[in-house]
C-alpha cells in the first residue's frame, strides 16, 4: 500500500497561517525554497478566494475583474468563460464562475502590452531562453509580426502583407495536402466552421486540433458503442442522478464549477465514486465560494463517497469487475440487470457476458490495483441506484486502451439501462472551452461523408474525401518535408504536442508558420523559415464588424450552444477577430474562390446561416442560439436511437490489457497543476497538492521511493521507454512522496511532454500516450534542474 496523507510528515517550514497551508505565491519564484505539505483543506473556498483576490491585484485589475466576472456565463450579453467547457448554470446563478476561469479572463485582460519595440529590444534567441511564465506575463499582442531571420528579431508587418505572405506560401505548394491547419479548443464555432472551410476549399483534411490529444478515444468509442461521438447527458441529469462515478478527474483544477454539482448531490444523498490514482482534493470536501453562508461559517460539504485509487491505466479492469459484480448478482436477484433494455437496445451482450464470466477476479485485481472488496463495495453502489452517470477525462482516454475503457463504461451503463432516461448515461467531461464545438462544426481530420455532401452542396466546393493528418500524424510529416505551412489557430502546439524536441524540430522544418495568438508563446519563437504572428481579439473584447459587435458561439461539454458577447475594449485597434483572420487568409490563398469571406465577416449571422444548413442539430440556429441559455444539439442515443451498423447499443467484450509495470520501471502520468490552464503556468504553485516554488518534480509513492534509495526532495533521472525502444531523459528532477499506488508516478506537463515519443501514441484513438509512460526513475547523476 501507498503512504495515505495523513501518515506523511511534513517537509520545510510550513510557514505563515493555519499549520500545513500552503500561502498562494504570484509568479514563479526562481529565488523561493520548494516546499511540500500535503493540502489537508476543503477545495474552492477562501483558498480560492484568496488566490484570485492575489491575482487581480497582481494584474491591475481589481476594478475590470470584478467587472467581467458578473458578466461571465450569463445569458444577457455575457461572455463565455474562455477556460473549461463546463456548463453554464441553468438555475440563475450570478457568479456561475470559479478560481481558474477569473485566472483565466484576468490573464487576457492584462494591461501590459507587447509591440514592435518589444520585439526590436528582443532578439528570438534572447526570447527562446525566457521562461514560458515570463514570455505570457509580457501581455497582448498588438499588431502582425513577421519573422527577419537576418537580424533574428520580429518586425512589424501590415495585415494585407501578412495576408499576401501565407496566400503565396499556400499557392506556391504542390499539393494542398502540404498545409496543416492546427485549433486550439478556444476557436468559436463560427470561426471553426469558416476555418475548415478555408481547409476544405484548398483541397485538404489537415485539421489536427488540440482534441486529438485529449478526448479522441472518447469520440471514437462513443460512436461505435451508440453511434455519437459525445456524451448524453446534461446538467439536468447531474441534479437527478442517484450515483456518480468520476474517473480521471480532477475537478476543482480542470473543471471547478463541476464542485457546485458535486456538493449538490451529495447534499440530497447521491453517491459519489472517485476513481483516480491520486486522491484530489475535489474527492473530498468543498466550500463553494458563492455559497456566502457556508464561506462565512467556514461549513464544507463533502464530494464524495468512496475513492478507489486504481493503477494507472487499470480503468478498465476496474469496470470490468463491476460489470462481473452485477451479473454475479443477477444469478440470484434478475433485477439487477435490465434485461428488459438489454434485449430491446443493445446487441452483443452475451459475448460480453462471456467475458465478464472468464475474466478472474485475481486477475481483475492484479490490473486494476484495487481489492476485490472495494470493487464489490462500488459494484452495490451502482446496483442498488436507479439512475448512474458515469463522468471521465484525460486520466481515461489518455491511455493505449483508452478506447476499449471507455467502450467499458458503455458496457456498465447498459446492463442496467443508464441511457435515455434523466439521470443517467455516459458524460465526458470536455477540457476547453469550445473543443466540442470545434469537432461538432468540421475540425475533424476524418470527416464523415454526409457532413462533406452536404457541405459540397451548400457551399459549392469540391471537398476532398480522403483522411487528413492528425497532431502526430502532423508533426510526423512534417519531419519529413511532407508539410511546408504550419498554421495555428490559437493556442501553443510547440509545448501542448508530445515529444517536445521533434515537435521542434518538425516547426523549424516547415517553409512557413503562422500563429494566431491573443500573447506570446513558445510556438512564436520555435518556427519556420519564415514565420507570422497574426494578433487577435479575445474573447472578452468586443468584435466590431461592420454590420455591428458580433457574437461568436460556443458549444460546452454538454452539447449546449450558445451565444458569448465581449465586453471589453480591444487592446489595440490593429487587432482582427478570428473569422477575420481566417477569411483574409481564404481571400490571398483562393483568389478564384466564390465563398463571400468579406461578407460572412461583416455579419457573424450570415455564417450561422450557412453553417444550419451544413451541420446537423443546427437548423434555425440563429433563432435557437438567441433563446435564454441557447439550445441543447440533439443527441439521437438520448433518445435510444443508434446510428450503429446494427441500430442498437454495441457492448464491447474486448480483453482485458496487461498494464502492470515490468518490474523496475513504473507507470508515469502527466497532469496539470492546480495553477496552470494548459500550457499558460500562472506561478511554480500546486495549491491542492501542497506544492510550492516547484514544477520539476516527480510524485512517487513512498515505497517505490525507499526500493529505489530515493528520500524526499532528492534530486532523480527520469528515463522513459518508448515502443521503439528509443529513450528520452529528464534530470534533476526532485522527489515528491505521494498518495500514489505502488509503480505509479506522476509529473507536471508541458515539462514533461518530452519523454512522450512520437510513436508512442494509442493504435486504438492515435492519441499520444501522455498519462501512461514506461519511465525509470534512479537518484540523480547529474545537478537538479531549474524549477
Amino acid at each position: 500500500m501507498s503512504t495515505s496523507h495523513d501518515e506523511q510528515k511534513p517537509t520545510r517550514s510550513a510557514g505563515p497561517g493555519q499549520p500545513g497551508a500552503v500561502e498562494e505565491q504570484v509568479g514563479p519564484s526562481p529565488d523561493g525554497e520548494p516546499f511540500f505539505h500535503p493540502y489537508h483543506h476543503p477545495a474552492a473556498g477562501w483558498g480560492a478566494a484568496k488566490s484570485v483576490s492575489k491575482f487581480l491585484l497582481r494584474e491591475r485589475a481589481l476594478v475590470e475583474g470584478p467587472r467581467a466576472i458578473m458578466k461571465m456565463n450569463h445569458e444577457n450579453g455575457g461572455f463565455d468563460c474562455p477556460g473549461c467547457a463546463w456548463p453554464d448554470d441553468t438555475k440563475g446563478l450570478r457568479l456561475d464562475l470559479c478560481e481558474n476561469g477569473v485566472k483565466h479572463v484576468t490573464w487576457e485582460m492584462t494591461r501590459k502590452r507587447i509591440g514592435r519595440e518589444f520585439f526590436a529590444a528582443h532578439s528570438v534567441a534572447e526570447l527562446a531562453e525566457w521562461s514560458d511564465f515570463a514570455l505570457e506575463d509580457q501581455g497582448r499582442l498588438t499588431e502582425p509580426m513577421v519573422y527577419d531571420a537576418e537580424s533574428d528579431h520580429y518586425v512589424p508587418i501590415s495585415w494585407r502583407d501578412a495576408f499576401d505572405l501565407v496566400g503565396r506560401a499556400l499557392r506556391g505548394l504542390d499539393s494542398p495536402h502540404q498545409a496543416s491547419f492546427y485549433t486550439s479548443g478556444r476557436l468559436g464555432n463560427e470561426a471553426t466552421f469558416l476555418y475548415q472551410l478555408l481547409a476544405r476549399e484548398l483541397g485538404t483534411n489537415n485539421l489536427p486540433d488540440c482534441s486529438n490529444m485529449c478526448h479522441e478515444a472518447s469520440g471514437r468509442a462513443l460512436t461505435a458503442s451508440l453511434g455519437t461521438g459525445k456524451g448524453t447527458v446534461d446538467l439536468q441529469d447531474w441534479d437527478a442522478t442517484d450515483a456518480l462515478f468520476i474517473m480521471g478527474v480532477n475537478a476543482a483544477s480542470n473543471a471547478p464549477r463541476m464542485l457546485t454539482a458535486l456538493a449538490d448531490a451529495y447534499k440530497r444523498g447521491a453517491q459519489i465514486v472517485h476513481v483516480n490514482p491520486l486522491i484530489e482534493a475535489a474527492s473530498r470536501r468543498t466550500i463553494i465560494p458563492h455559497d456566502f453562508v457556508d464561506m462565512a461559517a467556514c461549513h464544507s460539504t463533502r464530494t464524495g463517497t468512496l475513492n478507489l485509487q486504481v493503477r494507472v491505466g487499470g480503468d478498465m479492469a476496474l469496470l470490468r469487475g463491476i460489470s462481473k459484480a452485477v451479473l454475479d448478482q443477477a444469478r440470484a436477484d434478475p433485477k439487477a440487470l435490465d434485461q428488459e433494455f438489454i434485449d430491446r437496445y443493445t446487441s452483443g451482450f452475451e459475448d460480453y457476458r462471456k467475458a465478464c464470466e472468464t475474466t478472474s477476479w485475481e486477475e481483475i485485481e492484479r490490473q486494476s490495483g484495487v481489492s476485490r472488496a472495494d470493487i464489490l463495495r462500488a459494484a452495490r453502489i451502482y446496483r442498488d441506484a436507479d439512475r448512474s452517470i458515469v463522468s471521465w477525462c484525460l486520466g481515461v482516454s489518455q491511455h493505449e486502451h483508452g478506447v476499449d475503457t471507455i467502450r467499458e463504461i458503455v458496457n456498465v451503463l447498459l446492463l442496467r439501462g443508464n441511457l435515455g432516461r434523466e439521470g443517467a448515461g455516459p458524460s465526458p467531461v470536455r477540457g476547453h472551452s469550445n473543443v466540442q464545438g470545434n469537432r461538432t462544426c468540421g475540425i475533424d481530420h476524418r470527416p464523415a461523408g454526409q457532413f462533406l455532401d452536404r457541405l459540397a452542396v451548400v457551399c459549392e466546393i469540391d471537398p476532398p474525401r480522403e483522411h487528413g493528418l492528425d497532431t502526430v500524424g502532423t508533426i510526423q510529416a512534417m519531419l519529413r518535408g511532407d508539410v511546408k505551412v504550419f498554421v495555428g489557430m490559437g493556442g501553443n502546439f510547440a509545448l501542448a504536442a508530445p515529444d517536445t524536441r521533434a515537435t521542434y524540430e518538425a516547426l523549424r522544418t516547415c517553409e512557413l508558420t503562422v500563429q494566431v495568438s491573443t500573447k506570446l508563446n513558445r510556438s512564436h519563437l520555435v518556427h519556420g523559415r519564415q514565420a507570422l504572428i497574426l494578433p487577435c481579439l479575445g474573447r472578452t473584447e468586443k468584435d466590431h464588424q461592420r454590420c455591428g459587435v458580433q457574437a461568436t458561439s460556443v458549444e460546452d461539454s454538454m452539447s449546449m450552444v450558445h451565444l458569448s458577447v465581449g465586453m471589453k475594449k480591444p487592446a489595440s485597434s490593429h487587432l482582427l477577430s478570428e473569422p477575420a483572420v481566417i477569411a483574409g487568409i481564404a481571400r490571398a490563398a483562393l483568389p478564384d474562390s466564390t465563398t463571400p469571406w468579406a461578407w460572412y465577416v461583416e455579419d457573424y449571422d450570415r455564417i450561422r446561416d450557412t453553417m444550419a444548413q451544413v451541420l446537423d442539430g443546427f437548423e434555425d440556429f440563429n433563432r435557437r442560439v438567441r433563446l435564454p441559455l441557447g439550445f441543447r444539439i440533439r443527441q439521437p442515443a438520448r433518445e435510444l436511437v443508434f446510428r450503429t451498423a446494427t441500430g442498437l447499443a454495441e457492448f464491447s467484450s474486448a480483453p482485458l490489457p496487461d498494464v502492470v509495470p515490468a518490474p523496475g520501471t513504473l507507470a508515469l502520468g502527466t497532469m496539470r497543476s492546480h495553477d496552470q490552464w494548459n500550457t499558460t503556468i500562472y506561478s511554480d504553485n500546486d495549491r491542492y497538492r501542497g506544492i510550492r516554488n516547484l514544477r520539476t518534480l516527480v510524485f512517487m509513492n513512498a515505497a517505490d521511493m525507499r526500493e529505489r534509495g530515493i528520500a524526499e526532495f532528492d534530486p532523480v533521472d527520469i528515463e522513459s521507454t518508448a515502443k521503439d525502444g528509443s529513450t528520452r531523459v529528464l534530470n534533476g528532477y526532485l522527489a515528491i512522496p505521494y498518495d500514489l499506488p505502488r509503480g505509479c508516478a506522476a509529473g507536471y506537463m508541458p515539462e514533461m511532454n518530452v519523454l512522450i515519443a512520437l510513436c508512442d501514441y494509442s493504435e486504438q484513438s492515435d492519441q499520444p500516450l501522455m498519462k501512461h509512460i514506461r519511465a525509470t526513475i534512479r537518484p540523480a547523476t547529474a545537478a537538479p534542474a531549474a524549477s
